[in-house]
């Protein structure tokens, strides 16, 4: 069964005279399917879309400054004389009313029918009061208009040396990066000032480094020094015992010597099944 499932499947009869690149279908079509005629229904969803123009639609409506005096883009001419489409007028019919639903309507007009009690009725204080339009607040002031009224004096005027000088936007300079000097220089410029300060005892005290724990010990060197008594010490029997390795018996004494396992005579002259031969026997690969 496993020989038989790793064979390579048969390639089909229709793909054996294939070749890529040439305009044959790749499946055989049967002669029922060439020679159908389509539907009509098939052949109007065959038709393709009705395109204008591409460009056109792809445009956004903000070109054109839809409700806007000034376009941005202006807009070509046969947009307005292009007539719709049928689609595009039946589309564009309002939705009808069901005839089910004038039955269920419990009027024949869309106004309202207004009773004789609600016309001839005299509205409360309260309604009146609250009929009345919200008053603007006395602070409020009207918009005054975009454009200023500059006087003739005012543009006659010339400005003062200070004024235009005050007028000049303000130079910052850049102090996330500075020209490189002398190696020895400092990174950044420090006033006069700040070189010449003195610095407080708070300030003293927190400059300086933490202490180490009393309990650290520092980082011993790799080569330790060994005392002439280690030298001259002598080992005693019980360490020579313990320094001695654990002997520890192979599983695979027969590698060293063959006679480590002993067969019996009765297992020398059993006979194997052949359930056991055959599974003795090397698999195939």
């Amino acid at each position: 069964r496993i020989r038989e499932l790793a064979r390579p499947k048969k390639p089909k009869a229709a793909w054996e005279n294939y070749k890529w690149g040439n305009q044959e279908t790749i499946w055989p079509l049967s002669p029922s399917a060439l020679t159908a005629r389509p539907t009509p229904r098939i052949m109007s969803l065959a038709k393709p879309k009705q395109n204008v123009d591409g460009n056109l639609q792809r445009r956004r409506l903000y070109l054109y400054s839809c409700g806007r005096v000034s376009e941005i883009w202006q807009c070509p001419p046969r947009v307005n004389v292009a007539l719709p489409l049928p689609r595009t007028l039946k589309l564009a019919e309002p939705k009808k009313y069901q005839a089910a639903y004038f039955q269920r309507r419990p009027r024949s007009s869309p106004e309202w029918l207004v009773s004789t009690a609600a016309l001839t009725c005299e509205a409360s204080q309260r309604v009146l009061e609250l009929a009345h339009p919200k008053l603007v607040h006395p602070d409020f002031l009207l918009d005054r208009k975009a454009e200023t009224q500059i006087t003739g004096t005012a543009r006659k005027i010339l400005a003062l040396p200070r004024t235009q000088r005050l007028a000049q936007p303000k130079s910052r300079k850049n102090t996330l990066c500075y020209d490189r000097g002398r190696p020895e220089c400092m990174i950044r410029p420090v006033p006069s000032a700040a070189q010449q300060a003195v610095a407080s005892a708070r300030t003293l005290a927190l400059a300086k480094a933490k202490g180490v724990s009393p309990e650290y010990l520092p980082v011993r060197d790799t080569e330790w020094l060994v005392t002439k008594a280690a030298k001259r010490a002598v080992v005693t029997p019980r360490i020579e015992v313990l320094s001695q390795p654990c002997k520890r018996l192979t599983t695979n004494l027969a590698q060293f010597d063959p006679d480590a396992f002993l067969v019996k005579e009765s297992a020398k002259k059993a006979v194997c099944s052949s359930r056991l031969q055959k599974l003795a026997q090397p698999i195939e690969r």
